[in-house]
């Protein structure tokens, strides 16, 4: 997968900067530029990620911002310059004059890539709030309040400032608890120490606390680590178990599939008194058929981000049974998140950040 994942890379960072030496007017020294940036480009995605946590914060943050970025932006410069390429070959438009010592097309490019990213980005704060009414026969005495999030991806990418202000869109709900569908994380438990990221998990108000289930990111940042952090933030962690809240509802918290060994969700679910509603955390969305036969109320999960950018979103749902949104099978409600944070660089291109505000009755 790695071999493979350098050969993608490799070769469409080659293909952007093979049209980029020919889009680009010579002048002098401009070659040399041009080569030198497809270089840091090209290795400072790994740079970023092998040793980032060796940096001052605002370094590794920079080049996380950077690296991740131009990720999202080589995808579309790939599918432009293919375009272009397919027209300009089989002589559809006569795009020559443009896409060879322009700088005119230099031009067009630049404002075309700059205007998508722009609206992305404003796209990518903008948070959708989503609102779900769910009825149940089971005996509970008072209407239940949950918002439910997850990935967050906090780290170097998304800093305290700007969980501070998904903060307040919890709050304003006033929620009886917050249900966190993994990936609260991103790489590193580093950055969240040092800008003392439990602090802001301690401003967030619930009546009956906040509950995680682990993602894939919480064993990338090493699992035990991650508990440990999550816990001193006033998190409670549920791998693999489950707790009743004031006699109320069960919230049950699958580990993540990272773990070959999680228990499945019928042996999650087996001691418990199926009479009372149970609400179940899952990272990664699948086995919505055992949800059903063991009698859950309400499943929620994260992991796909909607796809993110398009045409990713297209993979997501090829790959996924549900890639996101709400959907019932029998007596059970589903709704698959597409997280309120996001990885990489913050562009939502097709797709939406959203937090989810559940009324359960």
């Amino acid at each position: 997968m790695i071999l493979t994942l350098l050969v993608v890379l490799l070769g469409a960072n080659f293909y952007i900067f093979f049209r980029l030496w020919h889009l680009i007017p010579v002048f002098p020294a401009g070659r040399i530029i041009l080569v030198c940036v497809a270089v840091v480009l090209f290795v400072l995605p790994f740079i970023s990620l092998a040793l980032s946590d060796h940096f001052p914060f605002t370094v590794s943050s920079f080049m996380y911002r950077i690296s991740t970025s131009w990720l999202i932006i080589m995808l579309y410069l790939v599918l432009l310059f293919f375009v272009l390429d397919i027209i300009r070959i089989t002589g559809l438009l006569p795009l020559n004059q443009f896409m060879f010592n322009s700088w005119i097309g230099l031009g067009i490019l630049s404002l075309l890539v700059a205007a998508l990213l722009t609206v992305g980005n404003i796209n990518y704060h903008n948070k959708k709030r989503v609102e779900l009414a769910i009825k149940t026969d089971k005996n509970i005495d008072k209407p239940l309040k949950i918002v439910a999030i997850a990935d967050l991806h906090l780290g170097y990418g998304t800093g305290t400032k700007e969980f501070s202000k998904w903060v307040k869109l919890i709050n304003c709900e006033e929620p009886d608890v917050v249900l966190i569908a993994g990936d609260a994380i991103d790489n590193s438990l580093k950055p969240l120490y040092e800008w003392n990221f439990t602090d802001v998990f301690s401003e967030i108000k619930t009546k009956r606390g906040i509950y995680l289930a682990p993602g894939n990111h919480e064993y990338i940042s090493n699992i035990t680590k991650s508990v440990d952090f999550l816990t001193k933030a006033g998190v409670t962690v549920l791998k693999d178990s489950v707790v009743l809240v004031n006699n109320t509802c069960y919230i049950a918290g699958r580990d993540d599939r990272s773990n070959s060994e999680r228990k499945t969700i019928a042996e999650l679910i087996a001691p418990l008194d199926t009479s009372i509603p149970i609400i179940l955390i899952d990272h990664q969305p699948s086995n919505f058929d055992e949800v059903e036969k063991n009698n859950i109320d309400m499943y929620i999960a994260g992991h796909t981000h909607a796809g993110q950018v398009f045409p990713v979103t297209w993979i997501t749902k090829a790959i996924f049974e549900v890639a996101h949104g709400y959907f019932k099978k029998g007596n059970s409600h589903f709704y698959v998140t597409s997280g309120i944070g996001i990885w990489g660089g913050k562009f939502r291109i097709g797709s939406r950040s959203e937090y989810v505000v559940i009324n359960i009755e």
